[in-house]
């Protein structure tokens, strides 16, 4: 029996990726926009003072993780759409598939340890500042942005696998 026609199982294995590339721009777009926005006003011992999320290590961290995560991703949608309305790749021979295992390691990785940064700080921060001024909703943002960078993780270790299959097959 012939397989049913249609597109090649690249090319719509391409579109499918590309779509989970899309998601993971998306969930880091969301993150660094809450991320960035965070701020509040602290009052200890009479004395008021506002606090930004760049005055807390761990949240450079993570937005450091985000801008690096956003820039691979959308260089790997670029080379994706070019692929898919050219049928040729960007990348010749194997260095294409090598590109995209490599870096989809390297970035899930960052982005998990920029997830767990932000979570692991807010969750010693939060409790250190308990009723203080904004301080709960300051680090519910916090909470809030580590998890949409952890979902961006997810999608990006989902890629990582893909990736993986893809090297020895070369589709």
């Amino acid at each position: 029996m012939a397989p049913p026609p249609g597109p090649p199982p690249s090319m719509a294995l391409r579109t499918a990726l590309l779509f989970l590339r899309f998601f993971t721009i998306a969930a880091l777009f969301a993150s660094i926009i809450v991320l960035t926005t965070n701020s509040a006003y602290l009052e200890i011992d009479s004395v008021e003072f506002k606090v930004r999320f760049k005055d807390i290590y761990a949240y450079r961290y993570m937005l450091a993780t985000i801008v690096v995560g956003m820039a691979y991703t959308l260089l790997q949608i670029f080379f994706t759409l070019y692929y898919i309305s050219t049928g040729n790749r960007i990348i010749t021979g194997d260095g294409s598939f090598t590109f995209d295992f490599f870096g989809d390691k390297i970035v899930s990785y960052l982005l998990a340890t920029g997830a767990a940064a932000g979570f692991g700080a807010t969750k010693d921060m939060k409790s250190v500042f308990l009723g203080v001024g904004d301080a709960d909703k300051f680090f519910n943002k916090g909470y809030a942005s580590a998890s949409l960078l952890l979902i961006a993780f997810v999608c990006t270790a989902m890629l990582s696998v893909f990736s993986s299959y893809a090297l020895p097959k070369r589709i």
